[in-house]
């Protein structure tokens, strides 16, 4: 694909190595500032599990295992499929591959909201959102609210960022793919992706056990 040799880097940069590099250490920077935030976060809900174990463990058993399972499973998949969608872009002139991974990718994606959206509709039946419906149940007492309040803002948070990471992976497809912006000699935009992506699904991994496997012993 010659598309590739029309390729030049910004005025500010000297080479597309450079401002590939660049990019990639903004991101970094700025997952930097993230990883604080929901290290506060989640901190913050250790130090309430730790006073309140019990209250806790009743309240956790009510979040819905198989949704939380699932989307970990989804996840994780996705995370492999945008691997394979870089190693197509580093090797293969011919776009299709990565195309085609990046539609799983972003497929996944969507499929993780959808469940997610679901639960969400199975917590509000189950009366656990917080001021708006929430019904205290025995063992858990009013402090069973804070483990609610700490599942919403933390699901929320990480609904948010992956619709994001979506959205970026859609602009990869709709965008520079077709303008031949990445090329086997030139894919650090994908690779900036890729990384926010995996920043995501990590999250994940931390709220998974924090949420869902709290009292299942």
């Amino acid at each position: 694909m010659p598309a590739d040799t029309r390729l030049v880097p910004e005025i500010q940069y000297a080479s597309l190595e450079q401002q590939g590099e660049a990019a990639q250490f903004g991101m970094w920077v700025f997952l930097v500032n993230e990883t604080i935030f929901f290290g506060a976060l989640i901190f913050t809900y250790f130090l309430y599990r730790t006073t309140y174990p019990h209250e806790f463990a009743a309240a956790a058993k009510d979040a819905v295992l198989w949704a939380g399972t699932l989307n970990l499973v989804i996840l994780l998949t996705s995370s492999l499929t945008m691997v394979l969608a870089i190693n197509a872009a580093a090797q293969d002139e011919r776009p299709r591959r990565m195309v085609t991974w990046l539609i799983v990718t972003a497929g996944l994606g969507c499929l993780f909201l959808g469940v997610k959206g679901y639960e969400y509709y199975l917590d509000f039946q189950d009366k656990v959102v917080p001021v708006v419906n929430f019904a205290v149940k025995p063992g858990e007492g009013s402090v069973g609210q804070l483990f609610w309040v700490f599942y919403w803002i933390a699901t929320g948070l990480h609904a948010i960022h992956l619709t994001i990471g979506i959205g970026l992976v859609l602009y990869m497809l709709l965008w520079r793919i077709p303008r031949g912006e990445i090329t086997p000699t030139y894919f650090a935009p994908l690779e900036v992706v890729g990384i926010y992506w995996t920043f995501v699904d990590t999250v994940w991994l931390f709220l998974y056990p924090s949420i869902y496997l709290v009292g299942r012993s």
